[in-house]
């Protein structure tokens, strides 16, 4: 099932103090003015469907209780030339080291737009990104601006969200939407260049050992520091707390991805607890439980996050949660800009009475 969600008008007033940028993705819009990308892309179609499809056969999940291991990782996915990383060399090397994990969450595996003249290397980094992993269960490629509502005339170049969701565990169908409104366009603008892909998040149904479902999200946030985007940040979150209420009460979750939230607050980029107080909102009004609140963990700081909860038919515990930079290293150099979290939980069936 696909959302619907539409694009709004960005909002201008200025409703929080200014935040410094968290990341300087401006240079997109310098690039691709630079290289004459801008009046190309109406004419440029998106790639075919994945191919193959999930095995008919797997091995049987184990029954509860047990545990498994969740990753959420943002790529650095963005046109090799234009990244802070170096996606086409790095993405294949990231491919096989995913397999260590039965839940992966990933941001920044762009691709949409077919590559235009050789400018920029851009196109198939989802398939890229799964070319060596061993998990059955996959995200699609985004299915386009129309099924999520994005008028793709008012926006300019588009990508896909770069969200996906990979799992040793079965899921059904994906459920994606898109932010509603966004700032940040081609010409610089004080923005983070977020208008140039469909942002927002996906969810699957994930099905345990025994058939209890936990529903599994992979978001990836607003990026920008100027009062829009903080403005922005709120109203995204809010829609995302009202689509997961609006699933019920009553349902587990796994949530991760790349928040763009720095709830430390003396962060520079914190918008002085804005972002703590926007993430604490979240976790109130779904009952989520941040695993890095929970655990105590080195950096609770970090904008990449996983949260969860659990539900009367499935009893989720956070056990342990790590950031593996040096695993996803080749000679001491990260092959993201951002590091690497992972949790693992233990899953049975609740107790009664």
């Amino acid at each position: 099932m696909l959302g619907s969600n539409s694009s709004a008008n960005v909002p201008t007033a200025d409703r929080r103090s200014p935040k410094r940028p968290r990341r300087a993705v401006t240079v997109i819009a310098t690039a691709l003015c630079m290289t004459g990308v801008v009046s190309l892309v109406a004419s440029c179609t998106p790639p075919p469907s994945d191919p193959g499809s999930p095995p008919t056969t797997v091995t049987p999940l184990p029954e509860p209780p047990n545990t498994f291991s969740v990753l959420t990782y943002n790529v650095a996915g963005l046109p090799q030339g234009i990244s802070s990383g170096n996606p086409e060399f790095n993405l294949p090397l990231v491919s096989p080291l995913l397999n260590d994990y039965d839940v992966v969450l990933t941001q920044e595996d762009f691709d949409w737009w077919t590559p235009i003249a050789g400018i920029l290397d851009f196109v198939n980094y989802h398939t890229r990104l799964r070319a060596e992993v061993e998990h059955p269960w996959r995200t699609d490629r985004h299915p386009g601006p129309d099924a999520v509502g994005v008028d793709a005339g008012a926006r300019g170049l588009l990508v896909g969200d770069g969200i996906g969701i990979m799992s040793k565990f079965p899921f059904g169908p994906q459920y994606v939407q898109a932010w509603k409104g966004c700032f940040g366009g081609v010409i610089p603008d004080g923005g983070a260049a977020d208008c140039l892909a469909m942002k927002g998040f996906r969810m699957v149904t994930m099905t345990l050992g025994d058939g209890r479902e936990v529903d599994v999200y992979s978001l990836h946030a607003e990026a920008g520091g100027t009062p829009e985007d903080q403005w922005l940040q709120e109203e995204d979150y809010a829609d995302l707390a009202a689509y997961i209420n609006s699933r019920g009460s009553d349902r587990a979750i796994i949530l991760g991805g790349d928040t763009n939230l720095h709830t430390d607050d003396v962060h520079p980029d914190g918008g002085g607890g804005a972002d703590t107080a926007i993430w604490a909102k979240l976790l109130a009004a779904t009952g989520l439980t941040d695993v890095c609140i929970e655990l105590s963990c080195p950096e609770p700081g970090s904008i990449d996050k996983i949260a969860y909860r659990s539900s009367s038919t499935v009893s989720l515990q956070a056990t342990g949660s790590d950031f593996p930079r040096e695993r996803f290293q080749v000679n001491g150099a990260d092959l993201s800009d951002h590091p690497p979290f992972t949790a693992t939980f233990a899953w049975d069936v609740p107790s009664v009475g």
